[in-house]
């Protein structure tokens, strides 16, 4: 008999990293709540024909506050849960959510406004995510965020960390759970890059597991509460993207097959289809591998990094932020990167180019049949928003969906341990 799924609610569910990692790891997504409309339908479009019922109205949302708001929501979600899957109140195995950052990154700071942090409606959501918590009495939950946060403060006059405390005495002070935190490298977990995230998770009392509940409240690791980081696990790049480099490529054009076989087990993995057991094979369709139009003063300039091994010539600086060059091996310390909402801050090992979107979702983990929905990259500003004219709307185009998210290997990581303590018996 096979094992029940273990099922999840994700709050803030971008297009869908830490959602895909969490279900490689044998959990099923039977709510998801995302704000923006591109990222929310990349989510559902790749899980539609395993689980149709987040296409349906009363299994998605794109407003965390009406969740909270609308007295009748949660306990209408939870009937539906009742009807659709058999689960009581307190059946709930998982909810997860990264409420947005605005201002925590550092990437973040690249546009500063003069905007307290407290008067950015999203940087509160991590308030409603709580009462949420504390109305559906999930068996566990997890929060994710930025590194930023840790010393981010509500106003400029604040003290450093004050956001992060008052997180932390939020989660804490939600009744019948115990939780632990603490700052994880996503590189320590077999993925291509460094990208710290801070990590919090807050067990139910009553679940039976082999954590320390008492402890200081940023040790998860040494406490049971997040998984052993195995270093050393990270692929390089050549055995990342190697089989997506066409020899043919042009400036502005796209490669529509894939010009090689997979050889490598991350190559492989990522060109496994969704109902497949062999690898897609060189000259099947891929999708996604659209190359920039680089003008002759950048493609030189590219060129010129590619002889110096990286290194910009004085005659191309500028004051704008400089490209690095990926290096086709990470050497000893292992990634050093991460991927953002910009892909254009990073050229291509072996090519005078920039990544495409499907190179930059295998830096993300993601796996070749998963497909974006929305344009594939869009101006700083409308990225962005502007908080100082009260403009938080932000377009979410493909880079920046890939760039937002959890990376898939770091999420399943997290969701294979968390399933052993939810699952032991």
């Amino acid at each position: 008999m096979a094992m029940k799924s273990l099922k999840v609610v994700d709050l803030f569910a971008g297009c869908g990293g830490l959602s895909l990692g969490l279900e490689l790891a044998g959990f099923e997504p039977i709510f998801v709540n995302e704000l923006n409309d591109d990222a929310r339908s990349t989510y559902i479009r790749n899980r539609v024909e395993r689980q149709a019922w987040l296409q349906e109205k009363g299994f998605h949302s794109s407003d965390v506050k009406e969740m909270v708001l609308r007295k009748r929501y949660l306990t209408e979600l939870e009937k539906r849960f009742k009807d659709s899957f058999g689960m009581e109140h307190g059946d709930l195995d998982l909810l997860v959510g990264g409420p947005p950052c605005q201002g925590f990154s550092g990437i973040g700071h690249r546009r500063s406004y003069s905007v307290d942090k407290e008067n950015l409606p999203s940087n509160h959501l991590y308030q409603d995510m709580a009462t949420i918590i504390h109305r559906l009495q999930p068996r566990a939950f997890l929060f994710e965020n930025v590194r930023g946060l840790l010393n981010s403060k509500w106003t400029e006059n604040g003290s450093n960390g004050e956001i992060w405390r008052d997180i932390v005495a939020t989660y804490k002070s939600i009744p019948g759970y115990s939780i632990a935190a603490q700052l994880v490298y996503a590189k320590d977990y077999g993925v291509p890059q460094n990208r710290p995230r801070i990590l919090l998770v807050g067990i139910r009392d009553d679940v039976p597991a082999a954590i320390e509940r008492e402890g200081h409240d940023e040790n998860a690791v040494g406490r049971g509460y997040l998984p052993v980081p195995k270093r050393g696990q990270a692929p390089d790049l050549i055995d990342l993207l190697g089989d997506l480099v066409d020899a043919n490529y042009e400036n502005g054009g796209s490669t529509e097959s894939y010009s090689h076989a997979a050889t490598t087990k991350i190559q492989k993995f990522l060109r496994m289809p969704l109902d497949g057991n062999s690898p897609l094979k060189k000259g099947a369709p891929v999708t996604e591998h659209e190359y920039s139009r680089h003008n002759p003063t950048v493609l030189a300039k590219f060129k010129a990094m590619h002889k110096s091994g990286g290194e910009v010539p004085e005659k191309f600086r500028t004051k704008k932020f400089a490209q690095k060059l990926l290096p086709s091996r990470w050497g000893e310390n292992g990634p050093t990167i991460t991927a953002t909402s910009l892909a254009d801050d990073y050229v291509h090992f072996s090519q005078p180019r920039t990544l495409t979107v499907r190179e930059w979702a295998r830096l993300q983990m993601f796996p070749d049949w998963y497909q974006f929905s929305g344009k594939r990259t869009t101006g700083g500003i409308r990225r962005a928003g502007n908080p100082r004219e009260g403009i938080f709307d932000r377009e979410v185009p493909k880079y920046t969906q890939i760039g937002n998210a959890v990376p898939v290997g770091l999420a399943k990581a997290v969701g294979d341990h968390l399933a052993s303590i939810l699952v032991h018996k």
